[in-house]
């Protein structure tokens, strides 16, 4: 593919992530959690309903990496984006918590597949510049997650849940007919003859990705991220709620950290490109854990939007390193796979994050579950920086 035509695409695939990701991120924040909470759902139930999405990731995000690697990237991208235009009407019948949890379920295909492949294309097609292409399309799709929990606030408080799913459904329909438009070329299917060995290359394309150490400890320390982050994006509106907070300032607190995410993600790309990906990931882990750590001292917005903030820019300082320094530690032709295994683990952080939160919050409170959050970001620090050695990185 030529760099205009590479480009083109890039910016198309960006655009198509924009309008998913608004339509996913509308979906559950803050709506999901004060949905919950409207059906009865007990704080444990909450996790639930939070893990459920991503569960599905944890099933299907290796799967759909090693097919990308087979079969072109496309397919798997417009597979998603059916997913995306069609969830959004299935939450408006749901009356109980349960069926609320099979929604989720069902919805998380989308977000599992689209995630991996979109990380697994860019990941190929950019190499000098890794970091900062994957960093870009996630911050053009924050642009639209950063909207979400502003106007889903605002429409809850206005309007009520079903006006935010509407508006979830139209962003979802809009993404899957900018997908449309994605050029065939844009993926490079195998030969028949590559497909005739294609089993046994992937089986061993696996076996190498899940014995490569520095890939694995990589893979954990954003899942340790994303365990935090699945749990504050549940707990943090529940709390907020508890302290008396309007729908529409939670919606705020919420938007100003995925704005923050966005903002600041291009820059710490390019900074991880020019430095290297260990301090980008250890500053990272910091911030974000003084974020969390100081959010049961405040009841009031304004601390909890600076906290919020605090914790976005930790949290684009980690990812925007940990997935691009998977991309340096695979080889091209297993970028799929080893994207599947950084979203399959991730998804398991982020699929406990809410459940395990949920039940020490329930237990001991709203500061025991956030001090927790903290303690293993501290940790986590500590077990990347003896884990992964300085040699396995390459700027």
């Amino acid at each position: 593919m030529g760099g205009i035509s590479e480009r083109r695409s890039f910016l198309l695939l960006a655009a198509t992530g924009a309008f998913a990701i608004l339509s996913s991120t509308l979906s559950k924040t803050p709506a999901l959690p004060l949905f919950a909470v409207h059906l009865g759902a007990t704080s444990p139930e909450i996790g639930s309903v939070v893990m459920a999405s991503t569960v599905t990731g944890i099933l299907v995000s290796l799967p759909a990496g090693m097919l990308s690697d087979l079969a072109g990237k496309r397919r798997l991208l417009m597979a998603a984006l059916v997913v995306f235009a069609t969830a959004p009407f299935l939450y408006l019948p749901v009356t109980d918590v349960w069926q609320l949890v099979l929604v989720r379920f069902y919805h998380g295909f989308a977000t599992a597949i689209f995630g991996t492949v979109a990380s697994a294309w860019i990941a190929s097609h950019y190499v000098k510049d890794r970091a900062q292409m994957l960093s870009t399309y996630s911050s053009v799709t924050m642009a639209g997650r950063s909207v979400a929990p502003f106007l889903g606030g605002t429409l809850i408080s206005l309007v009520g849940f079903h006006a935010v799913y509407l508006v979830c459904a139209a962003g979802g329909v809009m993404a899957l007919a900018l997908g449309m438009l994605l050029p065939r070329d844009s993926e490079r299917p195998p030969s028949p003859a590559a497909r005739s060995r294609a089993l046994p290359a992937l089986r061993d394309g696996l076996a190498a990705t899940l014995h490569n150490g520095a890939l694995l400890a990589t893979s954990a320390t954003e899942a340790a991220q994303y365990f935090v982050f699945g749990a504050v994006e549940a707990f943090l509106a529940v709390y907020a709620k508890t302290c008396g907070i309007a729908a529409w300032k939670i919606g705020v607190i919420l938007g100003l950290q995925l704005a923050c995410v966005a903002l600041v993600k291009p820059l710490a790309g390019r900074v991880s490109d020019r430095i290297g990906r260990r301090p980008a990931i250890l500053a990272g882990l910091v911030v974000a854990m003084i974020g969390v750590a100081m959010l049961p001292l405040f009841t009031s917005p304004l601390p909890l939007m600076a906290l919020s903030i605090v914790f976005g820019a930790g949290f684009a300082s980690v990812t925007s390193s940990t997935t691009a320094l998977v991309g340096d530690l695979s080889r091209q032709d297993r970028l799929g796979t080893s994207m599947g295994v950084l979203r399959t683990i991730m998804d398991t952080g982020q699929a406990a994050g809410p459940v395990i939160t949920g039940a020490v919050i329930g237990a001991f409170g709203f500061a025991a579950g956030f001090e927790m959050l903290a303690a293993l970001l501290l940790a986590t620090a500590v077990w990347f920086g003896l884990r992964v050695p300085a040699a396995a990185m390459r700027p």
